[in-house]
């Protein structure tokens, strides 16, 4: 163990920085280092780490309770793509007007489409009424 101005003075004959690593400790624990090429390096890991971070990105199709079959298609097709591109998929019915009385249609449509893409798609996000909108979220099967 080592006294507060001895450590100074080695840090300062070293030309370091005496640096307190653990404060709650007893004694507190000191370092001596180069603390600026200490925090470049830090900073340096932590933007290589975010770097390397995936980040899910997430299509929305939107629906009405009375979309054709042929629309409905065209989206469970871009949808099927953009799950095998490892993308995210929500499904949104927005109802209008006296639509809303009829829910089950939007949860029919919904649940339709999850079975059309359970073989590369599971349920994320059950079909959920939220106001006037009932969506429907999908992530790819492999896992995000």
């Amino acid at each position: 163990m080592v006294t507060v101005e001895e450590a100074r003075d080695l840090a300062e004959s070293a030309n370091l920085d005496l640096v307190e690593v653990a404060p709650g400790a007893d004694p507190p624990v000191c370092r001596i280092m180069d603390y600026g090429k200490f925090s470049y390096e830090f900073t340096k890991k932590e933007r290589e780490a975010r770097k390397r971070q995936k980040k899910i990105e997430i299509k929305t199709i939107r629906l009405t309770p009375r979309t054709d079959d042929f629309h409905r298609d065209i989206g469970v097709r871009n949808a099927r793509r953009w799950l095998n591109e490892g993308k995210k998929v929500k499904f949104m019915v927005r109802f209008r007007a006296r639509e809303i009385t009829y829910p089950e249609l939007g949860q029919k449509a919904l649940q339709s489409i999850a079975e059309e893409l359970s073989d590369i798609a599971v349920v994320e996000q059950q079909p959920k009424l939220e106001g006037w909108r009932m969506t429907l979220m999908l992530a790819p099967e492999g896992g995000t």
